[in-house]
This record gives structure tokens, C-alpha cells and sequence, in this order.
């Protein structure tokens, strides 16, 4: 039985070990991985998955993971059904503070409101215990680049096959009136 809380693709990171220069990490997928990361995506399969990481200390406590993730899925065309080949390559970057940081703590206003700029920096994300998931934030930013609609080149879809030209005139409500005379 397959253990449902272990990630698909996971790459175990120690805070402790993680020093103030930035150490570089190449992640990448295995088959049985790479499996459950087709399943995790819906996708038909995914034919490669790898990363490039800087991981490094943030500020005081935190930890900062930057760097590319790249990969190749087959998804199914959504036009014509034949399987079609999609490359990925995406820059990553996370923040990681542990729970009960007061760098984790949003910006409020005098109303209670949260400040959030939709440009600006994402808000820290925190961790329990002494580890973090490298291989997580990587698969993340992965689904989030899957294209949910993927067309096979030159793939488009027909007329509208439900109804025709004709039928898109709207009746006018009135008309069974016309005929109708006031005694």
C-alpha cells in the first residue's frame, strides 16, 4: 500500500547543515518518481523532471531555496485526444521560516485588513521540526506550470458542432402576439 503522506518527488533538507553561503543541489526525478508525479498531475506521464538549486541561509532563521526547475510531460491534446509533449522550464524561488517567526507574520493595517501586493515578494513559507522539503517546492512549481489546455501544434477546434447559424437567432418572445386581435 502506498504511503499517502510521503511526498511524490522529495528532497529532504536538514536547517541545520544549511549554512550562510549558498550551497548548489542538481535534483532529479527517478521512474518511480517520476510515476507518482504523473499521477499526482494528472498528466500521461512525465518523461523527465530535474532542478538547479541554490540553497542557502535567509535573514536570521530562515532559508532560502533559489534556482530553475525543468521538465517533460506528455499530456492528452484537448483537440484531437493524441497524446502531445509539453517542456517545462521555470525559475524557483521559496523562503522558508520556522513556525512562529515574526518574519512569517503578514503586514496588517489599522482596520485588521492583510497588505498583500500582488508584485511584491510572496510571504514566507514556515516549517516545523528541523527539516525542509526541497524536492516539494520543486514539484510545486511544476504543477503550477502545467498548461491545463494543452493543444497539439496546429490543433484547432471546428465550427461549433451543437448548432448552426440558423439556429443562434434568438425567437422573439412576442411573436406568438402578432396575430392576436383586441375584441
Amino acid at each position: 500500500m502506498k504511503d499517502e503522506s510521503k511526498p511524490a518527488f522529495s528532497y529532504p533538507v536538514k536547517v541545520g547543515h544549511i549554512s550562510a553561503n549558498p550551497v548548489s543541489v542538481h535534483l532529479t526525478a527517478n521512474e518511480s518518481e517520476r510515476s507518482a508525479l504523473a499521477a499526482l498531475w494528472s498528466v500521461n506521464d512525465v518523461l523527465s523532471l530535474s532542478a538547479d538549486l541554490q540553497i542557502g541561509r535567509w535573514k536570521k532563521d530562515g532559508v532560502k531555496i533559489k534556482g530553475e526547475v525543468s521538465a517533460r510531460i506528455v499530456q492528452t491534446c484537448v483537440v484531437t485526444l493524441e497524446p502531445v509533449e509539453a517542456d517545462i522550464r521555470e525559475p524557483v524561488e521559496a523562503i522558508f521560516v520556522p513556525e512562529g517567526s515574526r518574519l512569517a507574520r503578514q503586514a496588517n493595517n489599522d482596520g485588521g485588513e492583510m497588505i498583500l501586493d500582488p508584485d511584491g515578494p510572496d510571504i514566507p513559507d514556515t516549517y516545523t521540526g528541523d527539516t525542509i522539503d526541497a524536492g516539494l517546492v520543486v514539484s510545486e512549481q511544476v504543477a503550477l506550470a502545467i498548461d491545463p489546455y494543452p493543444r497539439k501544434e496546429g490543433a484547432a477546434f471546428g465550427a461549433r458542432i451543437e448548432s448552426s447559424a440558423a439556429d443562434d437567432k434568438r425567437p422573439n418572445p412576442f411573436a406568438v402576439l402578432k396575430d392576436w386581435k383586441k375584441d
